[in-house]
């Protein structure tokens, strides 16, 4: 897909999130400085994401469905009713870890609103920031395709994953990654909350 398709389409999703949560916060009675408050993000952040001049990331995306009352996958455009969906490797909407130029960048494989299932995908390089505190309702489960991981977890210590070694918790326990060695690591994670 050539690149102007792909800011294109971007550009339209930031749209059509920043819409959902401007109605979202104003069927709730919230004022932006109320929910930016709630969320721990700026006001004027919360504008731009609410106009669609910028798009939220993964971190930020929870925290807005938290102080909404909402699940993530809330935020997002409710997609053409379909009950088998493939998506191509070259498919999948990306999202930021965090709302920060060297974030690293997942890929929303499965993240649709009403959906007790998320699945996103992380190609992590040596550099980019992983290193958010992360918490969300359900279980978490987290999948190391190749690489290392190091997963600290509130309350339960540090674990070293390796390609192939797969660990779950409560998704409220918080939760951060990091690569061991400096070296790639590729890695699904998955959410799932009661239906």
């Amino acid at each position: 897909m050539p690149e102007t398709d792909v800011a294109d389409d971007e550009s339209s999703l930031a749209a059509l999130v920043g819409g959902v949560v401007r109605a979202l916060r104003e069927q709730s009675g919230l004022s932006m400085r109320e929910l930016a408050k709630r969320a721990g993000i700026s006001q004027p952040f919360l504008s731009q994401i609410e106009r669609g001049v910028s798009a939220p990331s993964m971190v930020t995306t929870y925290r807005l469905a938290g102080a909404l009352g909402v699940a993530p996958g809330d935020l997002l455009p409710a997609p053409e009713s379909e009950r088998v969906r493939v998506v191509r490797a070259d498919e999948g909407t990306l999202i930021p870890v965090a709302d920060r130029p060297d974030a690293a960048i997942g890929r929303a494989l499965h993240l649709r609103p009403n959906s007790p299932l998320e699945v996103i995908e992380y190609r992590v390089e040596p550099g980019q920031h992983i290193g958010e505190w992360f918490e969300s309702t359900g279980v978490s489960g987290l999948y190391v395709v190749s690489g290392e991981l190091a997963v600290e977890i509130v309350g339960a210590g540090r674990f070293r994953l390796g390609a192939r070694d797969f660990i779950s918790f409560p998704a409220t326990m918080r939760d951060r990654w990091q690569l061991v060695d400096d070296k790639p690591a590729h890695v699904l994670l998955v959410i799932a909350r009661p239906a």
